[in-house]
């Protein structure tokens, strides 16, 4: 499965793809248009963080600004007769953040005028994710931990929870990332560490 993509957009299209080279390979990616509106020209790079969406007659990739919009399409797949399209259309509307901020405030009226969506299935959004988007601060960082000394093995695993907590999720569920890949964790560096964590939250 792709989980990132870095490269120069060398096509936009009206439905929300665009074309990311990536050393000389084309990939078409699905971005939210208020994203896909923002990327900047070449040469300049973009980094997309991917879902693989798999279908029975297509592959199809959902290109994202950061990990936690690719968390919250991910997480609104799971919200009944929400699909890749309306999850698509809401963060067109709104970034994870934004969205996180409206269900924490159970608002329904952030949602009116995205394509696709009514007011069932904003019920059903309000409800099915209230306390799921664990990075919810309404706009504000999470605050960090209280800083405790780590034990030397564990010092690196001690990072990516405060790291993990920097980006917005709750500390018991950064604690449960990291307990999750400690095992045969010792060698990694802190950027595979991190994407490991990311992977238990995704």
């Amino acid at each position: 499965m792709i989980g990132r993509l870095r490269g120069t957009v060398a096509e936009r299209s009206l439905d929300g793809s665009c074309i990311l080279d990536v050393n000389g390979v084309g990939y078409e990616v699905f971005v939210p248009l208020g994203t896909l509106g923002r990327l900047p020209q070449p040469p300049e790079a973009v980094t997309l963080h991917v879902h693989t969406h798999v279908r029975e007659d297509a592959i199809v990739l959902y290109g994202f600004a950061s990990v936690e919009d690719r968390t919250a399409f991910r997480t609104l797949l799971g919200v009944s007769n929400v699909g890749p399209k309306i999850a698509m259309g809401i963060l067109g509307a709104m970034d994870a953040r934004a969205l996180a901020a409206a269900i924490a405030s159970q608002d329904p009226k952030r949602f009116k005028g995205i394509p696709g969506i009514g007011k069932r299935t904003i019920e059903r959004i309000l409800l099915e994710l209230r306390d799921k988007l664990g990075f919810a601060s309404l706009g504000a960082p999470a605050p960090l931990p209280a800083p405790r000394p780590p034990a030397p093995s564990s010092a690196p695993l001690a990072q990516i929870a405060s790291a993990l907590v920097s980006m917005g999720f709750k500390p018991h569920e950064a604690d449960r990332a990291v307990a999750a890949i400690a095992e045969g964790s010792e060698g990694k560096t802190m950027e595979a560490l991190l994407k490991d964590a990311l992977a238990q939250l995704s």
